[in-house]
């Protein structure tokens, strides 16, 4: 082939590829935040300062789909938790989030009960951060296309522990490059997102979260998601095997303030 073609080929691919690289979104990043709490003056504390404050403060910095959950188990259990699932666009992001809310003066005095809460009466047992980063192949949040009312529906928040880092590698390649994602596609399972935990407490691990309008429906597509032919070819696969140690599996309701 004459030098010149070939000179010509490579710049036309290097443009596509280039231009590829340039339309695909960014990985986005999550900040998860779990409150844990005892008592009935705690959540409504909670309640007030996420519905009157937070979000509001961050629906002005143009971050509009905040989600915000509490365990179905906070029901029956005696300590309860709520979820804040917060998407930004990177940890210089995250890390503006924090300064901007910190100079704003209307989140200030309307979250100012929780913000300047007495030692004696905190607004909570205890809190904890989540860092996460999404999956190249799912790269930004995806919101669920349900009709059921809010109090009907169920998110299932899953952690995923792997025995080494490298283990854990080959989980994640095993959603992205081995097409689990796909699948849950395919089957319709709603997911908000998958991410890979960056800071954490149980790492390394996996997070993502999908959605059903109810308990119904989340067992329906589980139990399809169990048969489905391409799943058992997946899951037999030899090079996914033992890629998981332990899996969390929480069943979420969103409040009637959440994004979504």
């Amino acid at each position: 082939m004459n030098r010149l073609v070939v000179i010509a080929v490579l710049t036309l691919l290097f443009a596509v590829t280039t231009e590829k690289l340039a339309a695909a979104p960014a990985r986005e990043f999550y900040r998860l935040t779990v409150y844990h709490y005892t008592t009935v003056e705690q959540e409504q504390a909670l309640d007030t300062y996420l519905q009157q404050a937070l979000l509001p403060a961050l629906h002005r910095m143009n971050i509009k789909s905040v989600g915000v959950f509490k365990a179905i188990a906070n029901d029956t259990a005696a300590a309860k938790k709520m979820y804040v699932l917060i998407p930004v666009k990177s940890l210089n992001a995250a890390a503006e989030m924090m300064a901007k809310l910190s100079s704003d003066k209307e989140y200030q005095a309307k979250g100012a009960a929780y913000l300047t809460a007495a030692y004696n009466a905190a607004p909570y047992k205890r809190m904890e951060t989540i860092l996460l980063q999404a999956f190249s192949l799912a790269p930004v949040m995806q919101l669920p296309q349900l009709k059921s009312p809010k109090k009907e529906r169920v998110y299932e928040l899953r952690s995923y522990e792997s025995a080494t880092e490298k283990i854990f590698q080959n989980k994640v390649h095993m959603f992205n490059e081995g097409d689990e994602i796909g699948l849950f596609k395919r089957l319709n399972f709603n997911a908000i997102f998958y991410a890979e935990v960056v800071a954490g407490s149980k790492m390394p691990n996996l997070m993502y979260m999908t959605s059903f309008e109810n308990m119904t429906d989340r067992d329906a597509h589980w139990k399809s998601f169990g048969s489905d032919p391409e799943w058992k070819k997946l899951s037999a696969m030899p090079e996914y095997k033992n890629n998981v140690s332990h899996i969390d599996i929480m069943f979420l309701r969103p409040t009637e303030y959440s994004d979504y």
